[in-house]
């Protein structure tokens, strides 16, 4: 079993009256069966609604399933004793970092993880130390967060989840916040951390660049799964991701239209340096 699955996840938000009767019932995940490889970075595309955050909150147990099941790391997230558990094998990075950030001084946020779990104090310093090297924030571990740009708070709070050493990580649209070179920052680390530390990451983000180079994307409507594979088979099949809401890489879009009007290109062209490959013998 991979470190991540679904079977037959069903989720329903359910609004009450005044008198707490049932009002509405929204079913924002439908039937989704999936099984994440530990190791591996995943993107999880979809517009707005899609069904992406709802799924990402039940893989960290903030929510719990209306039906259905998952499993973190073997543990059935509906295992109440267990929550801590499912927790520090899977953590969460939240689209605001000041959100996340609690600490008055980086490195003191970094171990706060740490020693809410009861780790040793020397252990928590080592671990602080690692988690701010392997982030790129060793020489601004004595600033105060307020004080850091929105990519350096986010990286600061990659670090914080790291501190606790779980075996994966998901990131709720991490750069959603940021401008162009803060988000270039954070997926930049994302990356490191999987090919470096061997982290699972599970990227869920609208920016369809930053799903480039996940070994696997899957795509998310109306609370399914409606593609899945990887990011060359995916972004080949331009229509059919416009039907759902989403745009793909500037440079496959180019070269979609550029084959539309008659150039014999390859599908699934995901950056400007393949797409300049491919047009220079035809120039």
């Amino acid at each position: 079993m991979g470190i991540i699955k679904t079977v037959h996840l069903i989720y329903e938000y359910i609004r009450h009256d005044e008198e707490e009767k049932v009002a509405e019932v929204k079913r924002a995940i439908d039937g989704v069966d999936l099984e994440i490889e530990e190791g591996s970075f995943t993107a999880i595309l979809g517009h707005n609604g899609s069904g992406k955050s709802t799924l990402a909150k039940h893989i960290n147990g903030l929510l719990l399933p209306t039906e259905g099941t998952v499993w973190v790391g073997e543990i059935d997230t509906k295992e109440e004793d267990r929550i801590w558990d499912v927790r520090k094998t899977a953590g969460m990075v939240f689209q605001n970092p000041d959100n996340q950030i609690i600490g008055n001084i980086v490195e003191e946020d970094v171990g706060f993880g740490p020693e809410n779990i009861g780790v040793p104090t020397d252990e928590i310093w080592k671990r602080v130390d690692e988690s701010l090297k392997a982030v790129g924030m060793t020489a601004y571990r004595k600033q105060s967060p307020n004080k850091l740009s929105g990519g350096q708070k986010q990286r600061v709070a990659i670090a914080g989840v790291m501190a606790m050493r779980p075996r994966c990580i998901i990131l709720d649209e991490p750069t959603a916040m940021l401008d162009p070179n803060g988000r270039k920052e954070v997926i930049r680390t994302i990356r490191q951390l999987n090919q470096a530390e061997g982290i699972t990451v599970l990227l869920i983000t609208h920016y369809m660049e930053e799903a480039i180079d996940a070994d696997r994307i899957i795509v998310m409507d109306d609370g399914k799964i409606v593609m899945d594979g990887k990011p060359k088979e995916i972004f080949s099949r331009v229509r059919e991701l416009k039907t759902y809401g989403l745009d793909v890489p500037q440079a496959t879009e180019l070269a979609f239209e550029l084959k539309e009007a008659g150039m014999p290109l390859s599908d699934g062209i995901l950056s400007r340096e393949e797409l300049v490959k491919e047009l220079l013998p035809l120039l």
